[in-house]
């Protein structure tokens, strides 16, 4: 049988949903857009909340697309058969349209009559019910309508089968549909829940049909809505039979390369063959960060600080494989290569990529210098034979110094580690580290409140008062956050602003809300917005039909909004602070007050 290869598995998906009345919208970027309550797009949903919500999509109702996403959630599961970092996600949505019935039947027609899966190896999950939502069983009914025997149909929880676009926001039950691997259940109890292997989940169809607002509670939405997700790695393993994902198309150039670097064959041995894998979806996840259209670069808070754990977690493995960690930039080229055709943004941003991906190589080397010093001075004072578990911690916390080589290091010197304590010591650490993720990451797109409405539009009235009083038509808009306390707005500049530039800068917008100026909201070709010089955010790539907000002769933006209905509901707008993001950037936080 001829394998089928991700290019092919991403034109058959766009094909089909659009031959079933779904405009293709392109993959948003890696880095939400004023969305802080996630540090990366985790599904194709992510930027689509706002007309989850109700809002009016420029494409229409059925939309369809591929997602570019990231999650780290699994991170120490990377290197087994199935868990990546950075995925694809093939998405179709029903805005207020389509429901249950419909999606399911699109889902079946595209496995069984597209890619040709026979009935017999799927199976589905479906909602169990519970307090806040009946039992699925108009779900259930319409796949056995299909022919999917009722002992493949398992009834599930809310912990299996609901799905939550965050802590508030658009949620609902769901079905998912897996394949069965052939191997043998585990016991008389194995369902699609279990781990064991046997069943593999390669779509989840979500039925939206509630929103969980802050106090926990399920309210009904405004409107019904479909959200489904296709995982692109693993339907092409299980489409060709493979024990993988690195055995398809999208790793294989890349495990090829690592397996002559490091003198070893893939698949000998169990270790080696995971230390491959981890670098080959590392490199690959970190090669899309830093291309991406809103691409960041390594540091030690937010995204950054992934990007750089992932980077360093190649470095560490790659050395376990005596391949020296600037090797890796050849694996990152590899990717932009086979990549730079479905995301341009690659190709735009290669130089980008090698540089930074060299640049933190060559400073983790010196980490490990760093660490391996400190962790000889503890062993030459080490009393007995066993590291303390809160200095193997320190070690990693203060140096960044792996606990894996602290242990590869001690074994060397007939020595053992305190594991236990260095778990707990880093279990306290994840905890304070989440009570302040907690409050960082409240708000989201979900999240349209006045204050989050309306500090979105002063981000617009920002841009333009920017260019206006530094005189500079360059700037660009190069991140956005807000909650519902302040906004924060980067833009590229090369030097600080003066406290003058930041008061004329203030009054500028002050008087544009002073004029109370009526936001309006059109309509148009992407064409359209570029000939009447509508300012693109980021240069991103838009569908055929966008929003275009004007702000009477102030601001001409293409965007997703909300934004408020006329300048003066915001009231009094006040720069809290002008600092320095990265080289060329620089940050300034905002707030609101005396709102109308």
């Amino acid at each position: 049988m001829k394998e089928i290869k991700s290019y092919e598995l991403r034109e058959k998906y766009l094909k089909f949903f659009e031959s079933k009345g779904h405009k293709i919208i392109p993959s948003a970027s890696l880095i939400p857009e004023n969305d802080p309550s996630v540090l990366f797009t985790t599904a194709g949903m992510h930027p689509l909340v706002p007309y989850l919500l109700g809002q009016k999509h420029p494409q229409g109702k059925r939309l369809c697309d591929v997602q570019k996403c990231v999650r780290t959630g699994d991170i120490d599961e990377v290197g087994d058969a199935t868990h990546c970092t950075f995925f694809e996600m093939l998405g179709n949505w029903s805005l207020g349209d389509y429901f249950r019935k419909e999606s399911i039947n699109f889902s079946f027609e595209f496995l069984t009559k597209v890619l040709e899966i026979p009935v017999e190896k799927i199976a589905v999950t479906v909602f169990a019910g519970d307090e806040d939502c009946a039992r699925d069983e108009e779900a259930a009914d319409t796949w056995a309508g299909l022919g999917i025997p009722r002992d493949r149909i398992f009834y599930l929880p809310k912990a299996n089968n609901w799905w939550y676009a965050g802590a508030t926001g658009p949620c609902g039950s769901d079905t998912e549909i897996f394949i069965d691997t052939g191997k043998p259940a585990c016991s008389e109890h194995c369902d699609p829940s279990c781990d064991c292997g046997k069943w593999v989940e390669i779509w989840n169809n979500v039925f939206m049909e509630f929103n969980r607002n802050a106090e926990g509670k399920f309210e009904k939405l405004k409107q019904k809505n479909v959200d489904t997700g296709m995982g692109l790695e693993r339907t092409i393993c299980m489409l060709n039979g493979f024990k993988s994902v690195y055995e398809t198309d999208l790793f294989t150039g890349a495990i090829a390369k690592i397996s002559e670097l490091a003198g070893k064959k893939y698949g000998e041995e169990e270790d080696s063959t995971r230390a491959m894998r981890i670098i080959a979806d590392h490199i690959r996840t970190a090669t899309f960060l830093l291309g991406d259209e809103n691409g960041i670069v390594p540091s030690n808070v937010d995204q950054g600080y992934v990007l750089r754990r992932l980077i360093r977690r190649s470095v560490r493995f790659a050395r376990q494989l005596g391949i020296e960690g600037g090797s890796l930039v050849e694996i990152a080229k590899l990717y932009v290569e086979q990549y730079k055709e479905v995301y341009p943004e690659l190709g735009i941003n290669s130089a980008k990529i090698f540089e930074e991906l060299e640049k933190e190589i060559e400073k983790f080397s010196k980490t490990l210098e760093d660490g391996i010093k400190q962790l000889d001075k503890v062993i030459q004072y080490l009393k007995g034979d066993t590291v303390n578990g809160k200095t193997a911690f320190r070690l990693y916390d203060t140096y960044g110094f792996p606990i894996e080589m602290t242990m590869e290091i001690c074994k060397e010197k007939g020595l053992s580690v305190d594991l236990e304590g260095y778990k707990l010591a880093q279990e306290e650490h994840i905890k304070k580290s989440q009570q302040g993720a907690e409050q960082k990451f409240k708000g989201g797109l979900a999240d349209s409140s006045k204050m989050t409405t309306y500090l979105h539009t002063a981000t617009h009235l920002l841009l333009a008062c920017l260019k206006k009083v530094l005189h500079d038509d360059n700037i660009q808009q190069k991140g956005s956050n807000i909650t519902p306390e302040r906004l924060r707005f980067d833009f590229n500049f090369p030097r600080p602003l003066t406290e003058e530039e930041k008061q004329a800068v203030e009054d500028a917008v002050n008087d544009a809300i002073k004029r109370d100026i009526p936001v309006v909201c059109t309509e148009m070709t992407i064409e359209e917005a570029r000939a009447k010089n509508a300012v693109g955010v980021f240069g991103s790539r838009y569908g055929e039909i966008v929003k275009v907000y004007q702000i009477g002769d102030v601001d001409l933006q293409i965007c997703g909004g909300p934004h408020a209905e006329h300048t003066g509901q915001l009231g009094h707008f006040k720069i809290e602070k002008e600092q320095s993001s990265s080289a060329g950037i620089r940050r300034i936080r905002a707030t609101l007050s005396d709102l109308v």
